[in-house]
C-alpha cells in the first residue's frame, strides 16, 4: 500500500473540513489541526502551522482550508504571503488557497514540484523570507520531496517537518488496526515505514539530518503535520528516531 494511493484528491474550491480553533504558540507562531477522512482507514489528523515574519507577513506551511471565523482570525494576525507546499502529499488544499490569496508566493521542493504544479503553479523552490528567524530549507535524503522550516521564537527553536516524522498515537477498531499494521500509529515519534519507502532515497543522509536538527541551538519543540507536537526532549526525540533510522 502507498500512502499517496490513500490520499483523498486535491480540492480545487474552498472546502471546509473538521479541524479545530486557531492555536497560538508564540507570538510569531500559531496552529491548527483538522481532520481529512480516508477509507478504508478512518481520520488522519492534518496540521497548518502559520508563521509570522517581520512586517507582518505570514508564511503558511501546509495549507488549510478554514471556517470563514477562523479565516478572519488568521488575517488579523498577518497578511498570507507565502504558501509553503512542503511535499505533493500536501497538496490537498494549495489550489484553493491560491485562488483566495492570488498574491501569495507557491513554494515548494524541488523534487516535488511537478506533482505540486498539477494543481497549482510553484513560484520557486527555494525561497529567503528576508526574516533571519525563519528558514527554509529542503530535507536531505528525500529527493528533494520533503521541505521543513526552522523557526526561531522567544522561547527558543522550533523545527516544522511535513510527513518524515508521525507521532500519531495508535487507535482502537478495526481502522486502528489497520493503521497500527502498516506503522502509521505507534506508542511515539518515529518515521513509518510507507514513509522510508515513500520519501526516503537515502537512509544515510536522512539520518545526518535528523541528527543535525537534533544540535539545533535550544530547539525546544518539532511540528508535525501529523501527529502531537514533540514539545518534550526534541533533541534526544530526533536523535533516537535517527539512530531507529541507520540500524
Amino acid at each position: 500500500m502507498q500512502w499517496s494511493g490513500i490520499m483523498a484528491k486535491p480540492f480545487t474550491e474552498w472546502t471546509v473540513l473538521p479541524h479545530g480553533k486557531l492555536t497560538l504558540l508564540e507570538d510569531n507562531l500559531l496552529c491548527v489541526t483538522g481532520l481529512l477522512h480516508m477509507p478504508p482507514m478512518g481520520d488522519v489528523e492534518r496540521r497548518m502551522t502559520v508563521i509570522r515574519l517581520t512586517n507582518g507577513r505570514l508564511v503558511v506551511y501546509s495549507a488549510i482550508a478554514l471556517g470563514e471565523q477562523e479565516m478572519h482570525e488568521l488575517e488579523d494576525f498577518g497578511t498570507p504571503t507565502y504558501l509553503i507546499v512542503p511535499s505533493d502529499i500536501h497538496r490537498m488544499d494549495a489550489s484553493a488557497w491560491k485562488q483566495r490569496f492570488p498574491a501569495m508566493r507557491v513554494i515548494a521542493p524541488a523534487g516535488a514540484r511537478s506533482k505540486v504544479e498539477e494543481i497549482v503553479a510553484v513560484d520557486a523552490t527555494e525561497v529567503d523570507f528576508g526574516d533571519p528567524a525563519v528558514r527554509f530549507l529542503t530535507v536531505q535524503g528525500t529527493g528533494d520531496r520533503e521541505a521543513a522550516l526552522v523557526v526561531e521564537t522567544k522561547s527558543g527553536t522550533t523545527l516544522i517537518v511535513s510527513d518524515l516524522i508521525f507521532n500519531l498515537a495508535n487507535r482502537p477498531g478495526i481502522s486502528g488496526w489497520l493503521w497500527k499494521t502498516i506503522g502509521m500509529t505507534a506508542d511515539e515519534p518515529h518515521v513509518p515505514p510507507l514513509i522510508r519507502v515513500r520519501r526516503v532515497n537515502d537512509k544515510d543522509a536522512v539520518h545526518a539530518q535528523l541528527q543535525s536538527w537534533s544540535r539545533l541551538p535550544n530547539l525546544n519543540r518539532v511540528i508535525l503535520s501529523h501527529g502531537s507536537i514533540i514539545a518534550t526532549d526534541a533533541a534526544r526525540v530526533l536523535s533516537r528516531i535517527a539512530g531507529e533510522l541507520a540500524a
